[in-house]
């Protein structure tokens, strides 16, 4: 099982492939603060409203130097399909092999009605510019929560 992650670690590194075409990483965002959200499935209503709360804020989090990005294991054919349908203005990363997702400790066994599987825990978290961690929201409730997001980037 992979280290669980706390504030005050480097964000472990990363290259994904993206919607539309190509690949972030982690040495994309050098010099900026990184929001670095990770979320189950793409279309789902949970997931939808964080997606648009996120993306109505991306201003206001492109004027404090703070790049916002989502992660799931869905394929980049489904990120493209989501971004497209919401207007999302920022990067979508697809971890099929979720290598990303259990480096960064977020592919854990969930249960439901009993049943056990293997998912992503909602989970957000901030990086420095010299790519430090320096806050983590685990097990998110989406509500309010890039608002809540975007007052911690401030505050930086």
């Amino acid at each position: 099982m992979a280290k669980v992650l706390e504030i005050g670690d480097p964000a472990p590194d990363f290259t994904l492939p993206r919607d539309g075409a190509g690949s972030l990483g982690l040495k994309n965002f050098g010099g900026k603060k990184l929001v670095l959200y990770f979320y189950p499935k793409d279309n789902t209503s949970g997931c939808t409203a964080e997606a648009k709360d996120f993306n109505a804020l991306l201003m206001e989090f492109a004027e404090t130097n703070a790049s916002v990005v989502g992660v799931s294991p869905d394929p980049v054919k489904s990120h493209d399909k989501f971004r497209e349908k919401f207007e999302l203005a920022f990067p979508l990363l697809s971890d099929e092999a979720k290598s990303m997702l259990e480096a960064y400790g977020v592919w854990v066994e969930k249960s439901m009605y009993g049943r056990k599987y293997m998912g992503v825990e909602r989970t957000t978290f901030l990086i420095d510019p010299a790519g430090k961690i320096v806050n983590i929201w685990r097990k998110v409730k989406t509500t309010g929560h890039a608002a809540e997001v975007l007052k911690a980037v401030k505050a930086m």
